[in-house]
């Protein structure tokens, strides 16, 4: 038997003592329950690639984020699916002041007013009937006519009363534009969460589904970042924090990791990740075949963002762990 000073294993010998010394702790203030908005009234449809998700109309959605919210959720991500006659080339729907984000934030804000931040996703994907997140022009995506319509829609969402506008449209500009646009109209105090590190991943498929934003032509290729680059998201960040971002975001979280240390270790400001649908619905799909433990996964997978660095957790689980007494 040798000798040995140092034993690791002496930190690791009851529940207690590991939870005293562990490096990277979760608490229900970090998580963010993103929710599908749809027109219309008494509607709560379930998606179902996203198994626990709905689609819901205003009021329903008031009614679920309030259920939330005493389970302690006091944060919400908000995307709007609007009927397919309101689609055009320009997704012009999208920067309407009554349009399905608008309304929803109005009712959010006007229910729990400042004990709630409301996020709103910022992108016109879900508006264009070509399902880009740009405009198009010559068969591409045309990336400097596409900014002030973005701008519009972040200035739809924040005269609303959003805390947060977040662009996801990974157009080069979009930030500037959106700040510019926001201070121009007085709403100085508005944020803006930039998914400034936002890959073209296959992790969003069941994502497409919920959003109705399938592209109808080609990908997203051009536009959001290659799977393969690493480095590429440092310029991506820096540029975002130049141009007035106030929170990074990487998306997705699981397989981009070593990104989110990158960014934790260089930039200071707050740092967002998103778990992403794919990630959300294969976790949801593999319990209930009950290859794995749900509960146990999906901690494990949150503390990875933690070591990692992440600030804010993004995730379809938020509901479900803490109805269940999961943290």
């Amino acid at each position: 038997m040798p000798d040995l000073i140092v034993r690791p294993r002496r930190l690791r010998t009851t529940a207690a003592l590991r939870d005293l010394v562990a490096e990277a702790r979760l608490d229900s203030k970090m998580l963010v329950q993103p929710h599908f908005v749809v027109p219309g009234k008494g509607v709560s449809h379930p998606i179902d690639a996203m198994p626990g998700i709905d689609h819901q109309s205003v009021d329903r959605l008031v009614e679920t984020v309030a259920a939330d919210f005493d389970l302690g959720i006091r944060a919400v991500l908000v995307f709007g699916v609007p009927d397919a006659a309101d689609k055009s080339p320009d997704g012009r729907a999208a920067a309407a002041d009554d349009n399905v984000v608008a309304t929803a934030v109005a009712a959010l804000k006007g229910r729990f007013g400042h004990d709630l931040t409301v996020m709103t996703d910022v992108c016109l994907c879900a508006y264009t009937d070509h399902g880009h997140c740009g405009l198009i022009k010559n068969g591409r995506i045309d990336n400097d006519s596409s900014l002030p319509h973005l701008a519009a829609m972040a200035l739809s969402h924040a005269r609303a009363g959003a805390d947060v506008v977040a662009p996801s449209d990974m157009m080069d500009g979009r930030i500037a534009a959106i700040r510019d646009a926001l201070d121009d109209d007085g709403l100085v105090e508005t944020a803006i969460m930039s998914y400034s590190v936002k890959y073209a991943s296959a992790y969003y498929g069941p994502f497409r589904e919920a959003a109705h934003s399938a592209p109808a032509m080609g990908d997203r290729r051009s536009y959001q970042m290659d799977a393969r680059n690493r480095r590429e998201a440092l310029i991506e960040a820096e540029l975002d924090v130049e141009e007035g971002a106030d929170i990074l975001m990487v998306k997705p979280a699981l397989a981009y990791l070593d990104v989110v240390s990158d960014l934790a270790e260089t930039f200071p400001l707050p740092l967002a990740v998103y778990n992403v649908s794919g990630e959300y619905s294969m976790v949801k799909a593999a319990a209930e075949k009950g290859w794995i433990d749900e509960r146990a996964i999906v901690l494990e997978n949150w503390h990875a963002f933690r070591r990692a660095g992440a600030d804010i957790i993004i995730t379809y689980h938020g509901r479900l762990a803490l109805a269940e007494g999961w943290l």
